[in-house]
């Protein structure tokens, strides 16, 4: 892949934002041992809300990197999985946490020195995402 990849209007652009959004990356994660019920999620999870949690798994289905597994006996009893392109995501996300934990105290540590030195300093501004990952309505 050349560098002109991530200039471009791209796949691998396509990839940065499906991994840039909060959640979809910590929902992927919580799925990589098996399927689960939305409440299951969301005890292993912590810190989501029902709705971010419920926007999120159909942002993912949407994007073909979650199934959901209606039963037929019990409609109201959901499951959530991985379809075989989610898994894909896995190997890239562990290498993006492994990085995390290496050099999140660093970065933590650079932002609390732009903090502390220049009280003007700005706020970074939010990325913008050339490609819309969310369901359409």
């Amino acid at each position: 892949m050349t560098t002109d990849a991530f200039l471009a209007d791209c796949r691998a652009r396509l990839a940065f934002d499906l991994l840039s959004n909060t959640w979809n990356a910590v929902v992927l994660w919580a799925l990589r041992d098996g399927p689960r019920r939305p409440v299951e999620l969301r005890e292993r999870i912590g810190g989501i809300s029902s709705k971010v949690l419920t926007e999120t798994l159909r942002r993912l289905q949407f994007n073909g990197l979650v199934d959901r597994l209606a039963d037929p006996e019990a409609p109201s009893r959901v499951e959530y999985r991985l379809t075989a392109l989610g898994r894909t995501l896995l190997a890239p996300i562990d290498a993006v946490g492994a990085w995390a934990f290496e050099y999140g105290d660093d970065v933590m540590a650079a932002q609390e020195a732009a903090c502390t030195t220049d009280p003007r300093s700005p706020r970074p501004p939010r990325p913008a995402s050339n490609y819309d990952t969310s369901p359409v309505n």
